[in-house]
């Protein structure tokens, strides 16, 4: 059998996909152009890289045609190509994750579970609740990223200005908090803090990016 045949082209295209997801700072970047467009500058910032070694990352994930390039004057943006897509691809990949390997099942047990003792909120029951207007709804991430789109009537509040904000939540209706994705602990310690302060308070299963990716509404 020809190793360079039709079946093999398409494994090997799909390696080079594979290869490219093989980095955890590319993941990350995956995770923060999720949220939306962003320069290249931003990108190394917050994950603490150097402008040249975040460029190289962002090559690799062009070239896998995961994500694409802008440029505005001297500047270069990033943005997902087929945002559904990947944002599904990031998923099953999350989910393989925590049901094959050790580690992560750990860490999934002390990071995240411990920190939540109630079921999330499915995508589903909140759509429910914000037709009812029964809820509250708390973004916790950063004020640029919330900018650039939100779930609808979402309140922006970031987590160290979050008791500041408590005066003004009202305890008519449940919280719901959320922000980039499954793994971001934001919402995890939006929750707790809302709930030492007696506020019925849950998160989002996922994120943002994930509500978008499924064809829910949002704003911005």
């Amino acid at each position: 059998m020809s190793s360079n045949g039709p079946k093999q082209r398409v494994f090997s295209h799909l390696a080079e996909i594979a290869a490219a997801l093989g980095h955890p700072h590319r993941l990350e970047i995956l995770e923060l152009i999720a949220q939306g467009e962003r320069g290249v500058e931003d990108l190394a910032g917050r994950i603490g890289l150097s402008v040249a070694n975040t460029s190289r990352h962002l090559q690799v994930l062009r070239r896998a045609r995961l994500a694409e390039p802008r440029r505005a004057g001297k500047r270069m943006f990033y943005s997902l190509i087929s945002e559904t897509d990947v944002i599904a691809l990031l998923a099953a990949l999350g989910r393989v994750g925590e049901r094959n390997v050790a580690e992560i099942e750990r860490i999934m047990t002390t990071y995240f579970h411990s920190k939540d003792g109630l079921e999330a909120v499915s995508r589903e029951v909140l759509l429910e609740r914000l037709h009812g207007g029964t809820v509250t709804l708390l973004d916790v991430r950063p004020a640029d990223e919330f900018a650039l789109g939100r779930l609808p009537g979402a309140i922006n509040v970031q987590l160290d200005r979050l008791d500041a904000a408590l005066a003004g939540l009202t305890t008519d209706h449940a919280v719901v908090a959320y922000c980039r994705g499954p793994y971001c602990l934001l919402s995890f310690e939006a929750v707790a803090k809302l709930r030492l302060h007696g506020i019925e308070a849950y998160r989002l299963e996922d994120g943002y990016p994930e509500w978008k990716a499924a064809g829910l509404p949002v704003e911005g």
